[in-house]
């Protein structure tokens, strides 16, 4: 069964994180994804988090179904290989600094002229444009700026980052998506386009509504905690076992089972209780309800009454309640991979089931330069020129 992007070649030349990722979600449906990088310094991401023997995990995810070759792209040579293989891509994905590619004579008119349908996606965190464009910056700065940092952690505690690329993950889905849209333009006017992806920019979007409530009323959100200024009860409570479960009322008819499964019936009487809004003004009084409901029963018991009244819960997991969820144990959610260095390893499946042209992994992420011989060769450099490269430290 063919893959729904087989077919379409992208050149990887980003590095931490959001770039890196969108080219891994492209990979994932078929793209062939060639990951380029300098033959000395490879991506920091392969030393991000921990490592077994020498071999860096994480990297055999966010590496997976991308062929790796080394090329130094400041050098003139570096560069003309770059064209050669942008000559016959579809897509470029970079994240350096704004000016750095031109510097190097790799803008996006020397790779227009080299292919005039490439698509560009440029990612970096402040955008090409604009008074902080040349500003270093990474997702933290992203989650800080966007406001999210400010809703974030307990009302009496400080603004809180997340322990993870929340703002990269969700720049590289933009990013993804960007590359099919402007994809879809050249398969409609034959010519590709550029891509200017700021990370500070689509977080703001999933921030809700935010800006026009400030605009129109001055509203200004404050951190709540796990609380919700939309709905209540809206909480973690810890169970008799000591486990934490996630409660979300975010629709009335939920709200009003939960409080009748915890034997507070008479509140759905109360003129507050009509809206996710005011419920969420008397939170107190309803986690004071759920909270001691929760904390009398197991946590079997709870979830098991929960999906019973058919209100909405969770369990709390770490990464060893994910591996043994029977849901994302059906739904093939993790998968076991053979890799070559480590044997069978465990990962995240692909982002979404399609019905006819499923993605897959194919390979878990390749060690630093492992198919540069064989991508080069494709690009028409000969075995001498490439020993030649080598000798001169280009790739």
């Amino acid at each position: 069964m063919t893959a729904p992007l087989e077919g379409l070649k992208v050149l990887d030349v980003s590095t931490l994180f959001a770039g890196p990722i969108a080219a891994t979600f492209l990979g994932d449906f078929g793209a062939d994804v060639i990951k380029v990088e300098h033959p000395t310094r490879p991506d920091a991401a392969r030393g991000h988090g921990p490592s077994k023997d020498g071999v860096n995990l994480w990297w055999k995810t966010l590496g997976r179904n991308k062929r790796t070759v080394t090329i130094d792209l400041s050098a003139a040579e570096g560069a003309d290989l770059l064209l050669r293989l942008a000559a016959d891509a579809d897509v470029l994905i970079e994240n350096f600094r704004p000016g750095t590619l031109e510097r190097w004579n790799l803008g996006p008119d020397a790779l227009h002229r080299a292919n005039p349908e490439l698509v560009i996606a440029r990612v970096t965190a402040f955008g090409q444009t604009g008074p902080y464009s040349a500003r270093p910056g990474f997702g933290s700065l992203a989650e800080a700026m966007s406001g999210f940092a400010a809703l974030t952690g307990q009302p009496d505690g400080p603004p809180t980052l997340p322990p993870f690329g929340l703002a990269d993950g969700i720049a590289a889905l933009a990013a993804a998506y960007a590359v099919l849209v402007a994809l879809r333009g050249v398969d409609r006017d034959g010519s590709g386009q550029v891509i200017d992806l700021a990370i500070i920019e689509p977080i703001l979007m999933l921030l809700g509504g935010q800006i026009t409530a400030y605009d129109q009323l001055g509203i200004l959100q404050p951190r709540s905690g796990n609380r919700s200024v939309n709905n209540a009860p809206r909480n973690v409570y810890r169970t008799g076992d000591g486990d934490w479960v996630a409660v979300s009322t975010s629709s009335q008819s939920i709200a009003e089972r939960v409080v009748r499964l915890v034997g507070r019936a008479d509140l759905v009487d109360e003129p507050w209780f009509a809206s996710g809004h005011t419920r969420a003004e008397h939170a107190g009084e309803l986690d004071a309800a759920v909270s001691a409901w929760i904390a009398a029963r197991p946590t079997a018991e709870v979830i098991a009454a929960f999906e019973a009244a058919q209100a909405a819960i969770a369990p709390v997991y770490d990464v060893r309640g994910v591996l043994a969820d029977p849901q994302y144990q059906a739904r093939g959610t993790v998968l076991t991979v053979d890799d070559e260095e480590l044997g069978p390893v465990k990962m995240q499946n692909v982002l979404f089931r399609l019905s006819e042209t499923p993605g897959a992994i194919r390979w878990p992420g390749r060690r630093h330069g492992q198919d540069t011989d064989a991508v080069l060769a494709e690009a028409g450099v000969t075995r001498e020129q490439l020993e030649l490269l080598r000798e001169k430290g280009i790739v």
